[in-house]
């Protein structure tokens, strides 16, 4: 029997640190990774009433994403922004959606296998202890500002900006009229993590991912090493924290002389939490 997965994506929440370039048919194919079945895709984000009666664009924008991710198989659940005053007078918008998923999730537990929750709010720890003794194996996919409690409740935690083709690759050609490479290709630009560092002789090695995963069970057996030298690491990131599993880099793939690995070369850092 295949593996029956439910997708459970808090949109607001990852926008805030991912924006708008999650692509979302990549974050089905990853959770559906093996051969697994989507059972439930859902997607929970805010809708703004107020402002789309005053703006057409606001509006426009809105109702057009909502279509594209319903023609990509998800069921859209809108989640109406509320507006109200604070204590000092001031306008404060809410639109919370974690209710709704944590009930859809909960409720729909006894059909599914695996539940892949795309958020990085704690408030979500006790749903994935009520899904894991409904005897689901939960996933949870985040970007930054990741609940420590939630990464450590799930069964697997996974950097979204780790995983292929989750958030759209940054155009490397520089102006060139070439075609960018794909992610893994030399001259591609790729994320990764550092796991070896030899600070005192000035180098170190990242680990990335070439290809999406396709295991069930994900390990890092799959990810390949990238040489690079820690003169090229920013200055704003003290390397005394890495190696680490959190902290995410964004760099160019770059043949090198010194063998088989290549260089990883005009590093950034795009998450350290």
């Amino acid at each position: 029997m295949d593996r029956r997965v439910g997708v459970y994506v808090d949109v607001s929440n990852i926008r805030l640190v991912a924006g708008a370039a999650v692509q979302y048919d990549a974050l089905r194919r990853f959770a559906c990774r093996g051969g697994a079945e989507p059972q439930r895709l859902n997607l929970y984000l805010a809708y703004d009433e107020f402002l789309a009666d005053q703006s057409m664009e606001y509006k426009t924008k809105a109702l057009r994403f909502h279509a594209a991710l319903r023609d990509q198989g998800f069921r859209v659940t809108l989640k109406k922004v509320k507006r109200y005053r604070d204590d000092d007078g001031n306008e404060v918008t809410k639109a919370n959606a974690d209710l709704d998923m944590a009930v859809d999730a909960l409720t729909e537990s006894d059909r599914l296998d695996t539940v892949l929750l795309v958020t990085g709010d704690g408030d979500f720890v006790q749903v994935v202890r009520g899904l894991q003794t409904r005897g689901c194996r939960v996933e949870v996919l985040a970007f930054d500002h990741v609940s420590k409690e939630l990464r450590d409740a799930a069964d697997f935690y996974i950097n979204g900006y780790l995983v292929p083709g989750v958030v759209a690759q940054r155009d490397v050609s520089r102006g060139s009229a070439e075609k960018s490479p794909k992610w893994g290709e030399m001259g591609s630009r790729v994320r990764g993590i550092c796991h070896s560092l030899k600070a005192d002789e000035g180098y170190g090695f990242m680990s990335y991912w070439p290809v999406m995963p396709t295991e069930q069970i994900i390990t890092r057996d799959g990810m390949q090493s990238v040489f690079f030298r820690t003169s090229s690491i920013p200055e704003s990131l003290s390397l005394s924290q890495i190696p680490s599993r959190y902290v995410i880099f964004e760099f160019d793939l770059i043949a090198s002389s010194r063998g088989t690995n290549p260089e990883a070369q005009n590093i950034e850092v795009l998450s350290t939490r």
